[in-house]
């Protein structure tokens, strides 16, 4: 009887403990925390990316030859205008005093011909005067009709005389034009064995050193503008939707983490990534760093906008969530409900802004518990901002 008696009691025991599992997972209230308003919320998005230079040059010389001269070197800033790097130009030095040489006969050769100008007019006036002199002497007889003859074919020769000089001097005017044009084109060539600087500029890096042949076009300084560096930072296009040029935003080099820089938009590219689905976002800071270097990594949070009041859940609290609209659980008159809401901005935390589908009186539930179910009683925690 004993046995039995035990053996009811483990029974009931059991029943008991069932009964009050039963009752703590279907019908005791369920501890949720619930989203509270809060009031100046700012709206931030993430960028990540690299320093870059707007202004950047890879220079060098239009022409080959052997480097006798290079005047900077990596880091060093230089003004526009001052030479970088001098080729050997003796053989074009030899090419540009021959051409000025050729340049000289030819402004001789004209200054002659221009002497035979006035030597064959002076003679065509001469014979003009001889021959009007004896056609009129032919009229009275005093001279013969063949020495009449002889002295219009002498005009007539003289007159081709004239014309031929001035050929001459046309010649000569010609071949100085092509001799000038020489010398200017032999010139530039010498001019193109200097290097100069095209703006001020900072030095990032020098490729040739002195005695090393060079190609034409071949880089010889990577140069940038040093008033031009930026940072390339991309936004994936979720959270690209507010981005304006003249937003402010704060800049993080990799090799400074714990300084941030301010910064601002001044460039959105027109064209986003297709493969990243990314859009390229440029910033410009208002005071940088004292030395930056290209292709450093750098973080950027960007203020898109500042909320004066919001009510916000995290986005691991909504289901079926597709950008604009989703599921929360919520608590309504003290009993847990599932409601549709839409959306509108996301912090950088992960929060979404509620804009509608709450009713009056509803709090949302910003954690999913184990044991979420509609209708059960809820418990509220407290706020969670």
């Amino acid at each position: 009887m004993r046995r039995a008696l035990r053996r009811t009691l483990y029974v009931l025991t059991a029943a008991l403990l069932a009964g009050g599992a039963v009752y703590a997972l279907r019908f005791r209230p369920v501890a949720v925390p619930l989203a509270a308003a809060e009031r100046d919320v700012l709206v931030e998005v993430y960028g990540l990316g690299t320093v870059e230079a707007r202004v950047r040059s890879a220079v060098g010389l239009e022409v080959a030859g052997t480097l006798t001269e290079l005047s900077a070197d990596h880091g060093d800033r230089v003004a526009k205008g001052m030479t970088l790097a001098r080729l050997d130009s003796s053989q074009q030095e030899a090419r540009v005093a021959e051409v000025k040489a050729a340049v000289g006969q030819a402004r001789a050769a004209r200054d002659k011909a221009a002497a035979a100008i006035v030597k064959a007019r002076s003679l065509l006036d001469k014979r003009r005067q001889t021959n009007e002199r004896r056609q009129t002497l032919l009229g009275k007889g005093s001279v013969s009709v063949e020495a009449a003859q002889d002295s219009a074919a002498d005009l007539k020769v003289a007159e081709a005389e004239l014309d031929v000089a001035r050929a001459d001097l046309a010649v000569a005017e010609a071949v100085i034009a092509d001799a000038e044009a020489r010398l200017r084109y032999e010139t530039a060539r010498l001019g193109r064995h200097v290097l100069t600087a095209p703006f001020d500029a900072l030095v990032v890096a020098r490729h040739k050193e002195l005695g090393a042949a060079v190609n034409p076009g071949e880089p010889l300084f990577t140069l940038i503008a040093p008033d031009s560096v930026w940072a390339l930072v991309h936004v994936d296009e979720a959270s690209a939707g507010g981005l304006r040029e003249g937003q402010p935003a704060r800049v993080r080099l990799r090799s400074l983490p714990g300084q941030a820089f301010d910064a601002r938009i001044v460039r959105i590219e027109m064209e986003s990534d297709r493969v990243t689905e990314e859009r390229k976002v440029y910033l410009k800071c208002d005071v940088c760093p004292p030395r930056v270097f290209l292709a450093e990594q750098v973080e950027a949070t960007i203020a898109v906008d500042r909320l004066e009041s919001a009510l916000l859940v995290p986005q691991t609290a909504v289901e079926r969530y597709d950008g604009r609209r989703g599921v929360v659980w919520t608590v309504e008159d003290g009993r847990l409900a599932r409601r549709t809401l839409d959306f509108g901005r996301r912090t950088l935390d992960g929060r979404l802004q509620i804009v509608d589908g709450l009713p009056d009186g509803a709090r949302a539930v910003t954690e999913t518990v184990p044991g979420l179910r509609e209708g059960r009683r809820a418990d509220v925690t407290g706020s969670t901002p």
